[in-house]
């Protein structure tokens, strides 16, 4: 099962040093590209907001001494069609050459005209299609509300290990994508709202249509849901916009229960790990889901969970603010993000305990490893995930503990975070204890 998607439900059991200069960490990145990604996009729905037709384009850099001779495209909901019968399509690139659909009609590589040497920008365009399948997905739809996640193309990353083509996986997130811009403009019928990623203004549209455009900054993905919600709104002692839209089957009550969950955690994480930088969240209810709750920049998809719902908003820091390659180490933004749910619901970690189950087992295992064992995915990398850093507060302390995440969040605000990142910073904040051992006995490897 997905790993966001199964948080609150089945894998929980149950000083602040903000960045001055948050974009530093990207900024300070010359091997992972293409970077600085802007992404500029304009649909229009049909009548139920299940269909999506129109135009992206995005601009980027090349930061890496290595010229960009191609880029890719990762069209991660093909996954949920037919190969070669596709969702999304992409049709009429410009700015390069477009190939041949690859990893399951999820990549599509789209070479340069020219190799983009180190320090240049380029862009490229090209007309898209999404029809949202069946099924109450993260993409799909319960009725006449539609979930639309990771619909939009995104660029793949290329960094020191080559490019990243990971396959879909449904168990998990395969996603992998640098800090981006986003202004999306969705042209929809009146009756349908759209929670989305970014801050929304809506404009009047054509006749019973209305426009609302969204925009977002430093987010690594963008997803809206498209149906007639019922919405209601409230703001953290912070400052951050929260919205609740439910389907018609979610009561008033429990909407009301739910927003209070979402402020609460917002402002309890941005006391933990640096300010919330977005501006508004939008919190999409329905009971229908498969899964606890599945999270994008400033937008989740939660059952009435809320466990599931601190989690989801958890990972607004880890993987929407400091980021990592969730394919290769889902660890580090999971069992971050099932450490700070323990932490708002004040749960120490007592009684965890950690067996093995066979040598090949570790925290830091990849997605191609929990794939092949599925039943061990939450247990590990959730479980295990938060048990370690439960056992780090207790080895180091729990003020040096504290530090170290704020002093970890700030240091790689809108950047990537890696094992070998995480284990120096925690050696420094771990003084003269040497956590070699720590690390082994945890099974924490890279």
């Amino acid at each position: 099962m997905l790993s966001r998607l199964m948080t609150g439900v089945l894998a929980i059991s149950a000083g602040l040093a903000v960045p001055a200069t948050p974009a530093a960490a990207a900024a300070a990145d010359a091997t992972r590209t293409p970077a600085t990604p802007a992404y500029t996009i304009s649909l229009t729905s049909d009548a139920a907001g299940g269909t999506w037709t129109g135009h992206e384009s995005v601009t980027f850099s090349n930061p890496s001494a290595t010229p960009l001779s191609e880029v890719y495209l990762r069209l991660w909901d093909n996954y949920h069609g037919s190969c070669p019968s596709t969702p999304v399509t992409v049709s009429n690139v410009t700015g390069g050459t477009a190939g041949a659909l690859e990893v399951g009609c999820t990549a599509l590589k789209i070479t340069l005209p020219t190799p983009l040497a180190q320090g240049g920008t380029a862009g490229i365009g090209f007309d898209l299609r999404i029809v949202v399948p069946s099924g109450v997905d993260r993409f799909g739809h319960d009725g006449s509300y539609y979930f639309i996640g990771n619909a939009l193309p995104v660029l793949a990353v290329r960094d020191a290990a080559g490019w990243h083509l990971d396959p879909y996986t449904n168990n998990g997130e395969s996603f992998y994508a640098l800090a981006s811009d986003y202004d999306v403009t969705l042209d929809h019928p009146s009756s349908v709202l759209v929670p989305a990623t970014g801050t929304s203004t809506d404009t009047a549209g054509t006749s019973g249509r209305t426009v609302t455009r969204a925009v977002g900054k430093q987010v690594r993905e963008f997803a809206w849901a498209a149906g007639p919600f019922k919405k209601i709104s409230g703001r953290t002692a912070g400052g951050v916009a929260v919205n609740v839209y439910s389907v018609a089957a979610i009561s008033s009550a429990s909407a009301r229960s739910m927003l209070n969950v979402a402020t609460g955690s917002l402002d309890a994480h941005a006391g933990r790990f640096g300010a919330y930088p977005y501006g508004e969240a939008d919190v999409v209810l329905d009971n229908g889901f498969w899964f606890g709750g599945m999270e994008y920049p400033g937008f989740v998809l939660d059952l009435v969970n809320s466990t599931a719902l601190a989690h989801e908003l958890a990972h607004q820091w880890f993987y929407g603010i400091v980021g990592d390659d969730e394919y290769s180490t889902p660890w580090l933004d999971e069992g971050f993000t099932d450490y700070a749910t323990d932490l708002y619901f004040n749960k120490t970690g007592a009684g965890c305990g950690i067996t093995w189950q066979s040598s090949a087992e570790k925290l830091t295992n990849s997605m191609a490893y929990w794939d092949q064992h599925s039943n061990r995915y939450s247990t590990v990398v959730y479980g295990y995930g938060k048990c370690t850093l439960h056992d780090l507060r207790r080895l180091i302390g729990t003020t040096a503990m504290a530090n170290l995440l704020k002093s970890y969040a700030a240091s790689h605000w809108y950047g990537i975070s890696t094992v070998a990142d995480f284990k120096a910073a925690a050696q420094a904040a771990a003084g003269s204890t040497d956590l070699t051992s720590f690390w082994a006995a945890h099974r924490v490897e890279g």
